[in-house]
């Protein structure tokens, strides 16, 4: 067992860092400045590993503090804030503007319901006439109950209110036309004729127009009458056809029209310039005349109305009309009587 190994005597002074292997590294070299960059394994000349020297830490970054803000309710900048407000409120105004016109249109709605349930009842207080407009101490009150915005559907609503006035410029113009004629009487009294005419029509048409033609459309639109749609067409026709004769101006007839309005402008030139300037509005009228007899015959298209349903509603009119009713019960007694009589 001693062959194979040796250990050496207790006496002997060993230094395991005189070992070879250890020795051969600790020459004194200044290759490496710190011990940080010292490589043992480094082939170079030997040398001792330099000493450490610790580096002093780093001062920490400072800290950022947060910017103070004015107000608390001051708020945060996102880039574009200007325009992203105005945008909301833009829309803001929009949806309020909206909701506003609902609100009218809704209560428009309540009070149109209110006063058609008043007339299908047939309650007198919401029922007055109101039309023509008299004041309260006239003896006359008004004859008709009229209201475009209750009565009448939306969609019809502004041709009848068009028809309204086109009544009231042809009244306005049969103004014009006595005046015309008074003028001519002025310079030239052998037009006597022409004048009381002149203010025949204006006694006559005014009233007569507004009851044969336009009281008819109006209800023709209101209750989507066949028998008033066909009695419009039937008189405004013939209105329109006396609307060109008035254009024309034929003399002696009263109508200040074109023939008239020549004729005039010989006697003088400002009774001329007056006539010509009615004969002028009297070429309009007959114009706008068509074009709302075309206007109303396209709306009657598009509506239930028939002449069969006119047959049917004129019918019922008059056999529901109490004094048609006692007339014939009259007659048929008469008759009967008659007969009776006859037979003894």
């Amino acid at each position: 067992m001693s062959k194979y190994t040796s250990f050496p005597e207790p006496s002997d002074d060993h230094n395991p860092f005189q070992d070879p292997s250890v020795t051969q590294h600790s020459s004194s070299s200044t290759d490496y400045p710190t011990l940080d960059l010292y490589n043992p394994f480094d082939t170079r000349a030997p040398g001792p590993p330099p000493p450490y020297e610790a580096t002093a830490p780093s001062a920490p970054p400072p800290a950022q503090t947060p910017p103070i803000r004015t107000t608390p309710t001051e708020p945060r900048n996102y880039g574009s804030y200007g325009t992203q407000q105005s945008a909301v409120n833009a829309t803001t105004a929009d949806l309020l503007k909206k909701q506003e016109e609902l609100e009218r249109k809704a209560r428009e709605l309540e009070r149109r319901e209110r006063e058609l349930d008043s007339h299908a009842r047939g309650t007198g207080s919401s029922r007055q006439n109101n039309w023509p407009p008299l004041p309260s101490f006239c003896p006359v009150g008004p004859c008709f109950y009229q209201d475009i915005n209750v009565e009448i559907n939306q969609r019809f609503q502004r041709t009848v209110t068009i028809m309204y006035y086109f009544w009231m410029f042809s009244a306005g113009t049969l103004i014009f036309n006595l005046i015309s004629c008074l003028a001519l009487f002025c310079v030239d009294v052998q037009n006597g004729v022409g004048l009381g005419l002149a203010i025949l029509w204006l006694v006559l048409f005014t009233p007569c127009s507004f009851v044969c033609w336009y009281r008819p459309v109006y209800k023709a639109f209101r209750s989507d009458s066949s028998f008033n749609f066909f009695a419009f067409f039937f008189i405004f026709f013939a209105q329109v056809v006396l609307y060109v004769i008035m254009t024309i101006g034929i003399p002696g007839w009263g109508f200040s029209g074109w023939i008239v309005g020549l004729y005039a402008l010989k006697k003088k030139v400002a009774v001329g310039v007056i006539m010509l300037l009615n004969a002028v509005l009297f070429t309009a009228q007959a114009a706008m005349g068509v074009v709302m007899l075309k206007k109303v015959h396209s709306l009657y298209r598009q509506t239930e109305a028939s002449f069969q349903k006119a047959q049917a509603e004129f019918a019922t009119e008059v056999f529901s009309n109490q004094a048609v009713r006692q007339a014939a019960a009259n007659a048929t007694a008469s008759a009967a009587q008659g007969a009776f009589t006859g037979a003894r």
